[in-house]
């Protein structure tokens, strides 16, 4: 019997990406790598339940969707988690003053971590963005600055999440 060639080409097998490595991880490795990205378990467990996800796009989705449904228990255990984000390099002394000033005024108002996206934006502006962000909230009643602190903790961990693939070679 002879061999049948199918038009001269290889079948080459695809390489596995980043994706596919999420996807069958074990489940307590992925909820490590999600609970990275966002500290709320239920949020995690909830997208590493999920698995797997066809494309990058379909996870980002799934991360949102679970994230718009964290309950106050669950945003309050995300929130306890964050930090203030990070100064740029060199930045001066009373910027770090003006941050810290800031930042408790914020706390004490709304008892948790100030959280805000940088995603995309230039570090020169993240301090002049941070202060006004601070600012500007701290008007904010305590049930509204809880709808924009999860909206902010949403785009976080979706950032987090896309960095979290990209350094793993997606």
């Amino acid at each position: 019997m002879t061999p049948t060639h199918t038009s001269g080409r290889v079948a080459i097998p695809s390489l596995p990406t980043v994706l596919d490595a999420f996807n069958i991880a074990p489940a307590a490795e992925a909820r490590g790598l999600l609970l990275d990205c966002l500290r709320s378990l239920r949020w995690a467990e909830r997208i590493a339940a999920h698995r797997p996800y066809p494309t990058v796009e379909a996870l980002l989705a799934a991360s949102d969707e679970a994230a718009y449904d964290l309950t106050s228990a669950d945003l309050s255990e995300a929130l306890a988690a964050e930090t203030l984000p990070l100064l740029p390099e060199g930045a001066y002394s009373p910027a770090h003053m003006a941050m810290d000033a800031a930042h408790a005024a914020y706390e004490a108002r709304f008892g948790h971590a100030f959280v805000i996206c940088l995603d995309g934006l230039p570090a020169d502006e993240a301090l002049d963005h941070v202060l006004a962000g601070i600012r500007s909230r701290l008007t904010n009643d305590p049930e509204e600055e809880r709808v924009v602190a999860a909206e902010e903790l949403r785009r976080v961990a979706r950032g987090r999440l896309v960095s979290s693939l990209r350094g793993a070679g997606l």
